[in-house]
């Protein structure tokens, strides 16, 4: 600083270095430029405030990390580090971009970054989740050829994709690796004989199992549902013929010719009527009789 203080800070003696792998194009070098010059305004080596640069440059939302010092030549450098979006948020009508460390930045305008698109209300506690589930997709062929974006309703998570209409579903961002590889047996197994617009959701959440929802706009798909509806309009009716009670029809007594048979009279005493009378009861009414308890419906 002694050696060059009076010397001027000329263009020629700026460098400025982007140190990010992905190349992002958010800092322009030329607003960096911009900004050394309106931190020393005299433009003399000797003027220069090196720690208040590299704090301006630092506040930029789009920089991760920046390092500002001088060589032995007098030359004024600059390596930066762009933050680089692993995934862009739509949230509450606004966007907004979201690195690998869950840190949210603001969009652009002068240029947009190719990356994976989420919809819903999603909390910054689950960013992390998020880019390493979007970190897998990209590294995955089969995940990046059918994934295209992530929606988030409630508290389940949806993955969108690029063949069909239908979206999988796969609940809460845990045990990722299982729910994709169950999806991808469901594809090769299955999924790739019939047409993607056959059904309207595959669901992967459940533990050992598939879920497919039928799409209602899928032609071929009208003879299913119908079926479908015409068994669950049958249900209340069969419901209704179990219900009616089966009243037993009272025994009509055998005739013997046209005279009835009158019963003999007891010479027993009288305290005999008594027992018969106690031991007569009323028939028990048979178990068809009684009404069975309405079957419960299920529908899914």
């Amino acid at each position: 600083m002694k050696r060059f203080s009076r010397q001027s800070i000329t263009d020629n003696k700026i460098s400025v270095k982007m140190n990010e792998k992905t190349p992002v194009y958010f800092v322009d070098e030329k607003d960096i430029r911009e900004i050394v010059k309106k931190e020393n305004p005299s433009g003399k080596v000797g003027d220069l405030n090196i720690p208040a640069l590299e704090k301006k440059i630092n506040a930029l939302p789009a920089v991760d990390s920046a390092n500002v010092y001088l060589n032995l030549n007098g030359n004024l450098n600059l390596d930066i580090k762009q933050r680089v979006p692993i995934f862009r948020l739509n949230k509450d009508g606004k966007d907004f971009y979201v690195d690998e460390k869950g840190i949210e930045f603001p969009i652009s305008r002068t240029y947009s970054h190719p990356c994976m698109l989420v919809t819903g209300n999603v909390q910054p506690d689950e960013y992390q989740k998020l880019a390493e589930l979007v970190e897998k997709i990209d590294k995955d062929d089969f995940s990046k050829k059918y994934f295209i974006g992530i929606s988030k309703y409630k508290d389940s998570y949806s993955l969108l994709t690029s063949e069909g209409n239908y979206r999988v579903e796969i609940g809460d961002l845990d045990n990722i690796d299982f729910k994709v590889k169950g999806f991808k047996t469901f594809v090769e197994k299955y999924l790739v004989y019939q047409d993607p617009q056959k059904y309207s959701m595959v669901s992967v959440k459940y533990q050992n199992q598939i879920v497919t929802t039928l799409n209602p706009y899928f032609k071929e798909n009208d003879s299913l549902l119908k079926a479908g509806k015409l068994e669950l309009a049958k249900a209340p009716s069969l419901a209704a013929a179990k219900k009616t009670e089966i009243k037993p029809k009272a025994a009509e007594p055998k005739k013997t010719g046209s005279t009835a048979v009158k019963p003999k009279e007891s010479t027993k005493p009288k305290t005999q009527s008594k027992e018969t009378k106690k031991t007569e009861k009323k028939a028990p009414v048979p178990a068809q009789s009684r009404p069975k308890p309405k079957p419960k419906v299920k529908i899914e």
